[in-house]
């Protein structure tokens, strides 16, 4: 009935909020779509690109063959800044931004700012499956997958793995050259091991407000932090200051055996252990002391952004049990925001234990842009 609702292209906005389909989980948003087309603006590495392109898209496109998903890609968010720039100008003349939904990390900073379209149960239904503590985080944006930074290591060379931040940077002095993270700018889990680097020389106090706000003041504290990593530099990979460029460098380095040490994204990992370009000796763990970082990803509908209600209708399907799964079992191998119990019972088995709401944050990314531009500066070939 609610596929027979959609190909007339919702002629009801009333029976969009009343009709659910038993089999996907889903409720409709309320109001009439002014287009068909949702422009998707994808801030992230490559395989998010994928998981929009391959996964997703093709999924929602054959449910809802009335909407077409168009999407722009910016990698790794290069170029956030201008982009912050776009919308808020936008918003300010109240104009369409050139875009419906965002997937980066700028959603939580426009949310911040109040440039984003507010979303609730009452517009987004699924999103009562998510845990509140998350979409209060998220000031405006709709967290729809997770994932977190791990410690990979070579098993055949490594015994017994560092299982402390303290007992990695002891580990990379007592073994030159078989560790290596990625700059910070070309992706997140080298951006992961630095800010939790910066993060064990500051207190809890002063890594929230890193967390929460912009914060020119306690940055200048990353002083200890920085020359810790400066340190690394004559025992990392190379030994003489240089980094891969990205995640995907450093996953390659772990693959030839160059290195038997080195965080790499959760998802990312267990992809390449799946697909087989990874050897299987390689394993992946938390460390503690403090942990790695990671979290929700957050989606947001720009607040004059032109097709709101179509880009709604797309985040409330993304917040489905039926996408939900394909996030967690696909090749994403992501962490769902919604319970294990909501998914297919042998798919929620592989993540029932794993608590979202408790993996630690990043910063906001007004400074996390200033932690890639200092990373820069203050430590390559130092």
């Amino acid at each position: 009935m609610f596929k027979n609702l959609l190909k007339k292209k919702l002629v009801s906005a009333l029976a969009l909020t009343t009709v659910a389909t038993l089999s996907l989980g889903v409720v409709a948003p309320s109001s009439q779509a002014a287009s068909t087309t949702i422009r998707i603006y994808v801030a992230a590495d490559t395989n998010i690109l994928d998981l929009w392109e391959k996964t997703l898209i093709p999924a929602f496109s054959k449910e809802y063959p009335d909407y077409d998903v168009k999407v722009t890609f910016d990698r790794n968010g290069a170029n956030d800044t201008q982009t912050l720039a776009k919308i808020t100008a936008a918003v300010a003349k109240k104009r369409d931004p050139g875009m419906d939904l965002i997937d980066g990390g700028i959603t939580t900073t426009l949310g911040s700012a109040g440039l984003l379209f507010p979303l609730y149960t009452g517009l987004v239904p699924n999103l009562k499956m998510v845990p509140k503590v998350l979409v209060t985080n998220g000031k405006g944006g709709i967290p729809y997958r997770a994932s977190t930074v791990l410690m990979a290591y070579n098993s055949k060379n490594v015994k017994t793995p560092p299982k402390t931040l303290a007992d990695v940077l002891t580990w990379i002095k007592a073994n030159p050259g078989k560790f290596t993270y990625n700059a910070p700018s070309g992706g997140g889990s080298g951006y992961s091991f630095v800010q939790t680097v910066l993060d064990s020389q500051l207190s809890a106090s002063e890594i929230l407000k890193l967390q929460t706000g912009a914060d020119k003041e306690t940055q200048v504290k990353w002083a200890k932090g920085w020359d810790i990593l400066r340190g690394l530099n004559k025992f990392t990979y190379g030994q003489n200051g240089t980094y891969p460029t990205n995640n995907a460098g450093t996953l390659d380095l772990l693959a030839k055996g160059l290195v038997d040490l080195a965080p790499v994204w959760s998802d990312q990992i267990a992809s390449a252990i799946k697909a087989g370009t990874m050897p299987k000796d390689v394993k992946y763990y938390g460390i503690s002391g403090p942990s790695l970082t990671g979290g929700p990803a957050f989606l947001g509908i720009p607040a004059t952004g032109k097709n709101r209600s179509a880009a709604r209708y797309l985040v409330n399907w993304v917040l489905s049990p039926t996408a939900q799964n394909l996030i967690v079992a696909g090749n994403m191998n992501g962490i769902p925001v919604i319970p294990a119990s909501k998914l297919d019972p042998v798919i929620g088995a592989t993540v029932s234990d794993i608590n979202i709401a408790a993996i630690r944050a990043g910063y906001i990314s007004a400074n996390a842009a200033d932690l890639r531009t200092a990373w820069a500066a203050e430590v390559p070939g130092k």
